[in-house]
């Protein structure tokens, strides 16, 4: 059976930094460390990170005042960023950077007047985040999931009207609401620059290469993870029978169609490479097979490191 590796795959800039950030900062000051949320969306890091004395906390009221607070790579609102600074927590940002430029993109809106139109999943920490962003009580940040949903809304001013995306969806689900937008609202503006993550974008185009030469996809990645979960609707979208599982636990040979001969898989931007080796091997248990990776572009992006963590002899 042969076996084709999407290219690339795992860790985007954005993850490795985050990760990087607590694994620095547990060297520094020790356990226990305190992140707001999940650091990034993935079952094997966050059980990694909880062993090495890191606590995953929603509730920022119960965290002892002074400890060390790390924002997840999801992003915060002003206002629970505010709280923490209240409770005296030394804060350590993890924000990926690239959804720190859609927050820059709602705080110039907001600091201009302008209504904005945030198009993201609700219920999303980055997109939690990134309405939190818009302060201005004169105006107002919708948020528009659906086509349908632009209906539903209602804008004071076209004229000053802006819009921003979530970084983790597909092109194929923003786009048709963008042109929507621009239908009804001729005037808005947006940021010259696509708010979609340059990872999200290379992992839903190795997906389409996949598709055209395999006979089932397999997606890794945690369910709670937005691109994970949007690589696995590209996939099925394809018309291939498609299957997303969080580890070699759940592979379940009841699924498989038995003429498959050949399986592509793909993970999203916060699966580590263990998990992906992991299930490899656990396919090759059960059936021979051949493993080849499939040409790709080479991702050199990097992110540096908070500027409190740099330089620093650990």
């Amino acid at each position: 059976m042969n076996i084709f590796l999407a290219n690339p795959r795992g860790f985007c800039a954005g993850v490795k930094r985050a990760i990087s950030i607590v694994n620095t900062a547990l060297k520094i000051w020790g356990k226990p460390i305190y992140v707001n949320h999940e650091i990034v969306h993935n079952t094997h890091v966050i059980n990694y990170l909880t062993s090495k004395g890191v606590i995953f906390n929603k509730d920022i009221n119960s965290i002892p005042c002074g400890s060390i607070l790390i924002l997840s790579a999801h992003g915060v609102s002003k206002s629970f960023k505010n709280q923490a600074i209240e409770r005296k927590l030394k804060i350590i940002d993890a924000t990926c950077p690239l959804v720190k430029k859609v927050h820059k993109e709602v705080k110039n809106a907001s600091k201009k007047g302008y209504e904005a139109i945030l198009i993201g999943t609700s219920k999303h920490p980055e997109i939690e985040g990134t309405l939190g962003q818009y302060t201005n009580v004169n105006g107002h940040i919708h948020l528009v999931e659906s086509i349908s949903d632009i209906y539903k809304i209602e804008i004071k001013n076209s004229k000053q009207l802006m819009y921003m995306t979530q970084t983790t969806l597909s092109l194929e689900k923003i786009n048709p609401i963008i042109k929507e937008l621009k239908k009804k609202y001729p005037f808005i503006k947006n940021s010259k620059t696509s708010d979609v993550c340059y990872a999200t974008i290379n992992r839903q185009n190795a997906v389409k290469k996949l598709s055209k030469i395999s006979d089932m996809i397999i997606i890794i990645g945690s369910k709670n993870s937005s691109n994970s979960n949007q690589l696995f609707e590209l996939a099925k979208k394809s018309g291939k029978y498609s299957i997303m599982i969080d580890s070699k636990k759940e592979i379940n040979l009841k699924q498989w169609h038995e003429n498959t001969k050949s399986i592509g898989i793909a993970s999203g931007a916060s699966t580590p490479n263990i998990a992906i080796k992991q299930v490899i091997k656990a396919l090759n248990k059960i059936k021979k097979t051949k493993v080849q990776n499939m040409p790709g572009l080479k991702e050199k992006i990097l992110f540096d490191l908070p500027k409190e963590l740099q330089n620093i002899q650990v």
